[in-house]
């Protein structure tokens, strides 16, 4: 006999079907002994009751699990977890990829200072035996115009859209890149490499007079006086050079004057860009227009002399002269895009800073190289003008404090 405690309903309320409005009714009786019926249903009654009437699950007569509270815990605890571990792992990556951008870095600093060295080396190499700078600078720039121009068809770089307005603002930025780079070729060609360079330290000073000049931004105390150690150290250095003479000074000089023009220029005129130039493109387009405006000079001025039938018939070796040229020109190019790449992943004081140390480096190679005589003046004199230059770097990010109204 079927026992009636087998069998009770939730007393709050009806069962609930699995699918909605059909009552919940069990597709057979459920039999079960009077002898073992009794506890058993009793608490079968109160699970489902539970179950159901406390829960609200909507599960009819299904027994909820008696660990369902601890399950609850341990999957919160597993989400927990789980979050922290990607946490943990989003953290590992991420100072991986900075590992990795500052192994990056490091290669490009290394890279610039490379092909700077190389550059220095093979130029004056050919400089001493062809006395010509302007086919020189001519040939650097008909080398980088190639490769700007291959990297373009090829799409290794993005060929941009250039406007008329836009090349009209490029050109004077094009006719100083020009100036400068031809200047220091002259330079190169009459005094040491170490001497050019010392004389190119003095870049801050011009750029803070012709600043002030032309943007009226007026230097801070502190970078006005770290100008004097600079001043004073090319000066004492100029006087104990053994290669100094006034042609190759001047140079010099006129590179630092056009360089720091071109900078100025770059923040006195402004253009209304299509689409923005990026620092690549932009030195990619100066190179191509410093080619087409310095060829005209070079042909009406020295000739084109950087042929084998002339190098033959002045004596020397054609294939050497126009070997290590070649070298030079891939270096000058590589070496000035490696700068602008840098640029754009550090800040201009960075960048500045890693520029004093760049010639320090091509001033200690090239006179270990070419065996330049340096008196202990001289050195002293360098030295102390490259201090000022590092010195002036790190005043510069010293911005003063805004006046209170």
């Amino acid at each position: 006999m079927q026992s009636a405690a087998a069998f009770r309903p939730c007393p709050a309320g009806p069962l609930v079907s699995r699918n909605p409005g059909r009552p919940f009714f069990p597709s057979r009786p459920l039999h079960v002994s009077s002898a073992v019926a009794a506890p058993a249903a009793a608490a079968a009654t109160t699970t489902t009751c539970s179950a159901v009437g406390t829960r609200g699950l909507g599960l009819g007569l299904l027994p909820l699990a008696p660990d369902w509270e601890g399950k609850g815990k341990a999957r919160q605890r597993q989400v927990a977890c789980g979050a922290a571990g990607k946490a943990v792992a989003g953290k590992a990556e991420e100072e991986s990829g900075g590992f990795a951008k500052t192994l990056q870095l490091g290669v490009f600093f290394g890279l610039w200072y490379l092909f700077n060295i190389y550059f220095n080396i093979y130029n004056k190499q050919v400089l001493k035996v062809f006395p010509y700078p302007i086919n020189i600078t001519e040939i650097q720039f008909a080398v980088g115009a190639v490769v700007a121009l291959f990297m373009w068809v090829t799409g290794i770089l993005k060929r941009p859209k250039i406007s008329g307005a836009q090349l009209v603002a490029i050109l004077p930025l094009a006719i100083v890149h020009t100036l400068g780079n031809l200047f220091t070729n002259m330079s190169l060609g009459k005094v040491a490499v170490s001497f050019t360079h010392t004389i190119k330290a003095m870049e801050p000073f011009f750029s803070v007079i012709l600043s002030a000049i032309f943007l009226g931004e007026l230097p801070t105390v502190w970078v006005g006086l770290s100008l004097l150690p600079i001043v004073g150290g090319v000066a004492l250095a100029s006087l104990t050079e053994a290669s100094f003479n006034w042609a190759g000074f001047w140079s010099a000089m006129a590179s630092n004057v056009t360089f720091q023009s071109r900078n100025v220029l770059s923040k006195k005129v402004m253009v209304k860009k299509e689409e923005p130039l990026d620092n690549i493109n932009l030195f990619s387009i100066i190179t191509v227009m410093s080619f087409l405006l310095l060829a005209p000079v070079t042909f009406f001025t020295e000739g084109v002399k950087l042929t084998p039938t002339y190098l033959q018939s002045a004596g020397l070796d054609a294939t050497q002269v126009l070997t290590r040229s070649l070298l030079a020109a891939l270096c000058f190019h590589a070496y000035q895009q490696v700068s602008y790449m840098i640029l754009q992943r550090v800040s201009p004081v960075t960048h500045s800073v890693g520029n004093c140390v760049k010639r320090v480096v091509v001033i200690v190679t090239s006179v270990l190289f070419f065996r330049t005589p340096v008196s202990p003046i001289n050195s002293l004199g360098t030295a102390i003008a490259l201090a000022g230059v590092f010195l002036y770097s790190q005043l510069k990010r010293l911005k003063p404090k805004p006046k209170a109204a």
